[in-house]
């Protein structure tokens, strides 16, 4: 490079010495064989994967059960709908007293299935709307997180997949008691009318909660099953309609199917008897006889949630079968008839109209409680949805529906 001197004459620039070269640096060592990360070895697991799926802690479930409680209060479709709901149960009430208006004004002592039966029309009506309002509690929990993002948020945290379904189920439960929570003081209203004790009182109402808390559980399944709220609502109301009224017109429709014609001895006046030379005596015959086998088909009474509170109720008896005066109420009717089906015909029948004991003794009827039976089919529902449920939120999911949202 040429540069010019103070008077002006060009002088040539002195080439700067060059630097010594670097040495070259020595090969890195090799690494070990066991730094080396293996091709097949899976990532680093992320925050709570490797706690399992059915890790369960009080500390996860009570987080989301409060996440999902602090959403629905922020609604005011809450607030509306106890306040319908309080208005509903009641008006039904007070229907239900104007209606034995006569029977409890008379100042006489009233008899006592005239307030069970108060009672039980009460507690039949909280049961239904309870049906009817607990679907929608649980069945838009899983996939509505999904529909909006904010399910994703919840797996990739330190909860597990069981902590997630059991928080929201937490949720929707404590949900649900709040309007049965609401129907107490009718409740307590009715049970004022006689006949009822405090012990059935607060057996009923504990059965009502367990109850509601299988049709939620049963709703949270169906949610993680479909992608759209609107078809998990469905398919849950669906089971709800076939255990409270679909189980009664299927158990009808198998009558032809389980009646058949038995050869039954029969305890009456024999036909050629000739009643103008007096009261003619009953005698023994086999007589072929169509009978309904009702004790191939009672669980599918047992399982209905009405029959599961009308059978668990406490009563004092369940009387004779002359006696229809002490059991008139619905409670005990209901009572008496699901063991009566589950007792079935007997193959000696008493016809004969005089006061004899040479005569048959009737067939017993199977006293046992039916109630434990129905109860535990419900929650097994309940069960298997859960349990769906939690595989449904495993991670990773190998298969995804089709247009669902992942975050």
């Amino acid at each position: 490079m040429n540069t010019s001197a103070a008077d002006g004459t060009p002088v040539a620039a002195t080439p700067a010495p060059e630097s010594p070269a670097a040495p070259p640096s020595p090969p890195p060592p090799p690494e070990s064989p066991a730094a080396t990360p293996s091709p097949e070895a899976p990532a680093a697991p992320g925050p709570g994967r490797n706690r399992g799926a059915w890790a369960l802690s009080w500390h996860g479930i009570r987080t989301v059960a409060v996440l999902e409680l602090r959403q629905r209060v922020r609604s005011t479709k809450w607030i509306v709908a106890l306040v319908a709901w309080f208005i509903l149960v009641g008006a039904i009430t007070g229907l239900t007293f104007a209606a034995f208006r006569s029977d409890l004004t008379t100042g006489i002592q009233t008899e006592p299935w005239i307030g069970r039966t108060i009672f039980g029309l009460v507690v039949f009506f909280v049961l239904f709307l309870g049906l009817l309002v607990s679907p929608t509690l649980s069945a838009t929990s899983i996939n509505g997180d999904r529909a909006a993002g904010t399910l994703a948020t919840l797996q990739v945290t330190a909860l597990s997949a069981a902590e997630i379904v059991f928080g929201k189920l937490l949720a929707s439960w404590i949900a649900a008691l709040a309007f049965l929570a609401v129907s107490v003081p009718f409740v307590l209203i009715a049970m004022s009318a006689g006949g009822t004790s405090a012990v059935a009182v607060l057996s009923t109402l504990a059965l009502l909660a367990i109850i509601l808390a299988a049709v939620c559980a049963i709703g949270l399944g169906f949610s993680a099953l479909t992608a759209r709220t609107s078809a998990s609502a469905v398919l849950t109301y669906i089971v709800v309609a076939s255990l409270s009224v679909l189980s009664l017109i299927f158990f009808g429709l198998t009558v032809p199917a389980i009646s058949a014609t038995d050869q039954v001895r029969v305890y009456d006046v024999p036909m050629d008897s000739v009643w103008d030379q007096g009261n003619p005596q009953c005698t023994w015959r086999v007589q072929a006889m169509k009978q309904v086998h009702t004790e191939r088909t009672w669980w599918l009474l047992a399982i209905n949630p009405f029959v599961v509170v009308a059978d668990a109720m406490p009563e004092a008896g369940l009387g004779t079968p002359g006696d229809f005066v002490t059991n008139e109420d619905p409670m005990s009717l209901i009572r008496r008839g699901v063991r009566e089906a589950r007792t079935g015909p007997g193959y000696e029948h008493n016809l004969c109209l005089s006061n004899t004991s040479s005569g048959p003794v009737q067939r017993a009827l199977d006293r046992s409680p039916v109630w434990p039976w129905g109860l535990g089919a419900n929650l097994l529902l309940g069960a298997i949805a859960v349990w769906f449920a939690v595989r449904r939120l495993r991670i990773p999911q190998l298969t995804v529906s089709r247009g669902t949202r992942v975050a």
